[in-house]
Order: C-alpha cells, then structure tokens, then sequence
C-alpha cells in the first residue's frame, strides 16, 4: 500500500540512524527516456524517496531552474498522464522506493479527482504535494485519496505557528515538507539553528516525519540540514543537470550527473 511504502522507507532511515535524501526531478526533461534514466540513477545511488515534477504553466512556487525546467518538459509535450506513466514504468521494476507526485492543482482538477486517485495508485504513485491547494480546500481530494491509501503531503514554513501547523496536519499522511526559506525553490539556504524549533513543533503537532527543502545543494547543507529533520529534500540541483544535459544535446548524460550528485548527497547524510 502506498502510505505504508513511505512508512516503511523512513522506519527503515530511522533505523540506520540517519536523514532520508528526498530527490526531486521535473518529469520530461530533458525528456522522458532521460527521466527514467534518471530516476533509475538516483534509486541506486541512495535517493531515498523521489519526487517527480508534473510540468505546469503557473508554477507560483517554483524558482526560475524549476520554471524553466517545467518550460522545457511542456515544450516536450510532457503531460501529466506521461508523469503517470513514467512513473509505472518504473514501479514495474521498483516496488520499494516511494515516488511523490509534485506539482499544482489544476492538472489534477481537470482530470478529475477521483480519476487521478486512481489512475496514481494504478501507476504506483504513494502521494502528492500540490502546493497551492491547502487545507481548507482539499477535502474532495482527501475523500478520493483514502480509497486508494494515498498520501496527502503539506507544507509548513517558519512562519507556520502551532495553530496553523495543526490544520496544516490536519488530514495529511506520509511526512510534512518543512520550507526552509522564504521564497522559492532555488533561493539561499537557511540556517539550521533558526528552523529547528520549527521543525521539532511540525514533528510534535503532526507526528509525521518532517523532511526539509528548498536551498540545498551541497552534502553539507545536507548532512547539517538531516542533523535536524527526519529528510532533506534536494531540487534545484538535479534540475541543473538535467538543464545542462538539455542545452548540450546530451539527455542521456544527466542521468550520470544526477547520480552522482545523490551520491555526494547520501554519502553526507550517513556520516
């Protein structure tokens, strides 16, 4: 079952006394051979959980590397239902690794939540992040979600107080991605000492693992980062890669890089 899937992989991170590494990649660039290629490399090279962008024309919350990442997959005329796809291409092979579809409500609404829930957890899909549906306004998508276990994932930032942490858990299931900074993906990295108490309040309210994202990049901020949190979430940096790959005309590439990042990434977080 999908919940259980994400269960079981931060039991199994608790267990070996570290963070988990939560990888994000946008579906379709530099294309969606590349993608799997991708998410292929960054399962043997220690990505614990990986989240896969669904491409959208809005994407309020994204810096300009995921935007122009997004930009690049729509050019590729990479649909939603192609995220689905390629995200039971890889279940076909992968039953363990939990992936977490991210993007943005409207894709989802135009498909119809009931038909989403069902065509994700046909497609191995364990839950979503959509980052402008909040709490309030997610009950018709929960109620669709519980037929097939899967997992409603929320966001919490430094200025997410107790009251709001516990609407913000309110219903949610798998873990919580705490926001480091304020701003967008991309933007500069946070001081671990500032968030902590956040982060220990999101872990007390919600009783869910807390994974932390937005302005890591290195092994460092990720080991000081997975000193605090229960999973660090890396984005932008993958997505550069893929950009690189792209612009050289050399999408097969990026599945190395990106490997090789998790590598760095992993590595840190065990140490």
């Amino acid at each position: 079952m999908p919940t259980s899937r994400i269960t079981a992989r931060f039991d199994q991170v608790k267990a070996e006394g570290r963070a988990a590494l939560v990888t994000y990649m946008m579906a379709g660039d530099p294309d969606l051979e590349a993608s799997y290629q991708a998410m292929c490399a960054l399962r043997d090279n220690g990505a614990d959980v990986i989240e896969l962008g669904a491409p959208f024309t809005d994407p309020m919350a994204d810096g300009p590397a995921i935007q122009k990442a997004g930009l690049r997959a729509l050019a590729n005329k990479t649909t939603l239902s192609d995220v689905l796809a390629l995200a039971k291409r890889f279940r076909v092979e992968d039953q363990n690794t939990p992936l977490i579809l991210m993007g943005y409500a409207n894709p989802v609404h135009k498909m119809g939540y009931g038909a989403f829930a069902a065509a994700a957890a046909n497609a191995g899909i364990d839950g979503t992040i959509l980052v402008d549906l909040p709490p309030e306004e997610d009950h018709a998508l929960r109620s669709e979600y519980a037929k097939h276990d899967l997992s409603v994932i929320r966001l919490a930032t430094p200025t997410t107080n107790e009251a709001r942490m516990a609407k913000v858990a309110e219903g949610a299931s798998g873990f919580l991605y705490y926001v480091a900074v304020a701003g967008v993906t991309g933007a500069g990295s946070a001081d671990p000492e500032e968030i902590r108490g956040g982060i220990e309040m999101a872990q007390s309210i919600s009783g869910l693992p807390v994974c932390v994202g937005f302005g890591i990049k290195t092994g460092e901020q990720a080991a000081a980062m997975g000193k605090i949190a229960d999973g660090v979430v890396v984005g932008s940096a993958f997505v550069e890669h893929a950009r690189l790959a792209s612009e050289g005309g050399t999408p097969h590439i990026a599945s190395v890089k990106m490997g090789e990042l998790a590598r760095e990434l992993s590595g840190a977080l065990k140490l």
